[in-house]
């Protein structure tokens, strides 16, 4: 039984990076099932065994590489000391920035991404990764007065802005200058909204 669960595991996971792979290289419209299945030396019923759907297999890829730069982010904040800061959200914002510049990542997250899963779809699980995060280092910057409701908006206004420092940066020639400058910015609002509390 073990051994039939390794074999599941392993298929799965052969269709994820060859799926990631041909995504990432082609894009969601021009990859099918059968290119996925062929490319992993599978057969197109090996796929629909462990995904629904073509959508749900991106799904699930999209869910995972988002993991991974939670991790990644995880990673760095363990290293910090103290406690949030204006700086230290932001440094975790161009961090952001950087990982998901990855030309194999940006196409995944923020090109193929919203357009496939639809706008709620893809902010829910982006939320699901990121937003928490966030919205911890924004209570604290806004400290114990702050109610749910402005914690909330802050939260969103700053979610706002890395979405957006993402999409900017993914579209630069060189992104590198336009991920330092809205990380500069990024600081600036969090620093303002520290002074507010």
């Amino acid at each position: 039984m073990a051994r039939q669960a390794d074999r599941s595991a392993a298929t799965i996971r052969r269709i994820l990076d060859t799926a990631r792979e041909l995504f990432a290289t082609q894009g969601y419209e021009a990859v099918s099932i059968d290119m996925i299945a062929a490319a992993a030396g599978l057969t197109k019923g090996a796929c629909y065994h462990h995904f629904a759907s073509k959508q749900d297999l991106f799904e699930h890829l999209i869910d995972e590489v988002q993991a991974t730069i939670a991790a990644r982010l995880d990673e760095l904040a363990a290293g910090s000391r103290g406690p949030p800061s204006p700086r230290s959200i932001a440094t975790g914002a161009v961090a952001y920035l950087r990982l998901a510049n990855d030309p194999r990542i940006r196409r995944l997250l923020l090109a193929d991404g919203p357009s496939v899963m639809g706008w709620q779809r893809w902010r829910e699980t982006d939320d699901r990764h990121f937003a928490g995060r966030v919205r911890a280092g924004v209570a604290y910057l806004l400290g114990p007065a702050a109610d749910a409701e402005q914690t909330e908006a802050a939260t969103r206004v700053i979610m706002g802005a890395i979405m957006e420092a993402a999409l900017a940066s993914g579209s630069a020639a060189d992104p590198e200058p336009v991920v330092e400058r809205y990380g500069r910015t990024i600081e600036s609002l969090l620093a303002g909204l520290a002074a507010s509390n």
